[in-house]
C-alpha cells in the first residue's frame, strides 16, 4: 500500500478512505462476528458457533466489499485482505482466547474464517477490476 500516491487536496480524503477501508471496516466486520458469536453462545453448542456465524459474516463482508469499498488499484484489495486477516487473528486472540480463556478456540471453522477474511477482498477486487477492463 505504500505505492499509493496521494496528491493535493485529495490527500486527506484518500487517507481517510484508506483508513476506513482497512482498519474501520475490518474492525466493524470483526465486531459483527464477535457479537453474533456471543448471541449464538446462548443457543448453540460452542463447538459449532463458528459455523452459524460464518455465512452471516461472509454476507456482511461481501456487502461491505461491493457497496462500501472503492479502491483505485487491485493491489489495494490484496492489502485489505492482509490487514483484515492480521486484525482478525490479533483481535480473536486478545478477546476470545485470552479474555474468555477459550484455549480450544482454534478449530477448522476458525481457520476457514481466516482464509475467507484474506481471500474475499482479493476475489472481489479481482472481479471489480476484471469487469472494468
Amino acid at each position: 500500500m505504500s505505492s499509493l500516491t496521494f496528491t493535493g487536496e485529495n490527500m486527506e480524503t484518500d487517507q481517510r478512505k484508506l483508513f476506513l477501508n482497512t482498519i474501520g471496516w475490518g474492525f466493524a466486520l470483526w465486531l459483527f462476528g464477535y457479537v453474533l458469536g456471543m448471541v449464538f453462545f446462548a443457543f448453540v453448542p460452542k463447538e459449532v458457533i463458528g459455523w452459524y456465524v460464518m455465512p452471516l459474516g461472509i454476507a456482511a463482508t461481501l456487502w461491505v466489499l461491493f457497496t462500501r469499498i472503492q479502491r483505485p488499484f487491485f493491489r489495494c484489495y490484496v492489502g485489505i485482505g492482509v490487514v483484515w486477516t492480521i486484525m482478525a487473528v490479533a483481535l480473536d486472540y486478545a478477546f476470545i482466547v485470552l479474555l474468555l480463556r477459550a484455549a480450544d478456540y482454534y478449530r477448522p471453522d476458525v481457520y476457514l474464517y481466516y482464509a475467507f477474511t484474506l481471500v474475499l477482498p482479493i476475489l472481489v477486487g479481482w472481479y471489480k477490476f476484471r469487469s472494468q477492463g
